[in-house]
């Protein structure tokens, strides 16, 4: 959907709240930027990425979609894996209350910044990727988040499990992708180390 001058001012004013949001996680990390190597809080710079990889993967992006893919990971440090039980169901209750504050955390700041309940909906919506598979703007923001995985933390990740845990979790991964997102993942598989190499290849064959 196209923004009127309004509207312009009102996605400009959410992603600049949102971003200041992320800029208070405490964790930080490195990256390459234009000017060079930097550090950022690491909620700030996923969202950035997030955003990023949703516009390569479908530059004319709805505005709801656009925000929702800067929000994605909004505050999420504020509940930690730790704050759930170990093993598979812990897991899953955490993702779900993730999913959860990221809508209702994103939903707030958009209503602060004059946008109605039906946006607030819609990208409370696709936050929690209700439609995965067959709600499109849903898969495209999907893919860029597992992008944004396989592209700066999969190689780290690699080396810290086993390999038959790192290749189920790629499996899952793959499993949640547009046949398009997979494709990308392919080339960002041929620029990884060769272990992580061998290990995208195991999951995708």
């Amino acid at each position: 959907m196209s923004a009127s001058a309004e509207g312009g001012d009102r996605f400009t004013a959410a992603i600049a709240a949102i971003d200041a949001v992320n800029a208070q996680d405490p964790t930080h990390e490195r990256h390459h930027g234009e000017a060079g190597e930097a550090e950022m809080p690491s909620a700030l710079l996923y969202g950035q990425r997030v955003s990023a990889w949703l516009l390569r993967l479908a530059p004319d992006a709805s505005e709801e979609l656009r925000l929702a893919a800067r929000a994605q990971h909004i505050a999420r440090w504020k509940i930690p894996r730790s704050s759930y039980p170990d093993g598979r169901d812990g897991y899953l209750a955490w993702r779900s209350a993730l999913a959860r504050f990221h809508a209702e955390t994103a939903g707030e700041i958009l209503s602060r910044c004059g946008y109605g309940d039906e946006t607030v909906a819609r990208v409370g919506s696709l936050l929690q990727k209700r439609g995965l598979k067959r709600d499109a703007e849903v898969q495209a923001l999907e893919d860029a988040a597992c992008l944004v995985f396989l592209e700066n933390q999969f190689a780290g990740f690699a080396t810290k499990h086993a390999d038959e845990k790192v290749v189920d979790i790629l499996r899952k991964t793959v499993a949640k992708m547009s046949s398009e997102g997979v494709a990308e993942a392919m080339k960002l598989g041929a620029k990884l180390p060769a272990t992580a190499r061998a290990l995208i290849a195991r999951a995708l064959g």
